[in-house]
């Protein structure tokens, strides 16, 4: 096999630029972990550095079986190639200890992908990776950008956030529309959030799904209270901290109607 089709349905778009595939693979730290698992390698210009890297447990997830057809035809020393749905995947049965993720994300799935990741926080210590320029930018926004988001808070309170570098159009087939940004994620010392966490998560959603609006009106209409006077309740979600979310949070867990 000497080639593999991108598939749209796929979000495939194959880099080709080996120079920005070393950069890329240059970007894992390797400090905390051992595993190192790559998402959607694709025909593996980024695998075949990640695999000059020497990480002890290094493997790779692809859902498209004409890609794993092409990787193991071409990488006879690559082992470890999964074959399915990095979304569905138990990461707990491959990888028991602390791990890090790198991938040319999909575009269609990225924001799923670090959803994801957030659920395995405790397990997966960095992310790095290359995503669509403007999913990559809200990531690392931080207060009072307009791309700040809930991506933005809900990593940031437990990541620490890099925008490295902007991957042209041209230097992909097919080229997508937009440009891609590279990014780095490393777990920071918060263990647990000083909040309920699952209250957390629903409160952030909640004020940016109405970011238009002050956060007493997104708060009004998510949450039953006892009262609504809280200082910041006048300004807009893209204008607070994570701190500011968390005393947030917990302003609300005081003041919910009990049967809310």
């Amino acid at each position: 096999m000497n080639r593999v089709q991108p598939k749209k349905s796929l979000g495939q778009h194959f880099l080709r630029d080996a120079a920005i595939a070393q950069r890329i693979a240059g970007t894992l730290t390797g400090e905390g972990y051992d595993s190192v698992l790559e998402i959607g390698p694709g025909t593996g210009i980024l695998t075949g550095f990640l695999l000059k890297r020497g990480f002890a447990d290094f493997r790779v997830v692809e859902i498209d079986h004409e890609s794993v057809d092409y990787l193991h035809e071409h990488f006879p020393d690559l082992t470890n190639i999964l074959t399915g749905d990095f979304l569905a995947m138990d990461l707990d049965h491959y990888f028991p200890g602390r791990m890090g993720v790198t991938g040319n994300f999909p575009y269609n799935i990225s924001t799923q992908i670090l959803f994801k990741v957030l659920k395995h926080r405790e397990k997966v210590v960095e992310v790095t990776g290359m995503l669509q320029k403007e999913v990559a930018e809200r990531i690392c926004a931080g207060p009072g950008s307009k791309t700040y988001g809930i991506l933005s808070v809900l990593l940031q309170a437990y990541y620490t956030t890099e925008y490295l570098f902007t991957v042209p159009e041209h230097v992909f087939v097919p080229p997508p529309r937009v440009k891609s940004g590279v990014i780095r994620l490393r777990r920071n010392r918060v263990a647990q959030l000083d909040c309920d966490e699952v209250l957390f998560f629903r409160v952030v959603k909640a004020c940016f799904n109405q970011r238009r609006k002050t956060l007493r009106n997104s708060v009004r209409s998510a949450f039953e209270l006892t009262n609504y006077e809280y200082d910041e309740l006048g300004l807009r979600p893209e204008q607070l901290s994570v701190d500011q979310f968390v005393r947030l949070t917990n302003w609300i867990e005081s003041n919910r109607v009990l049967s809310e």
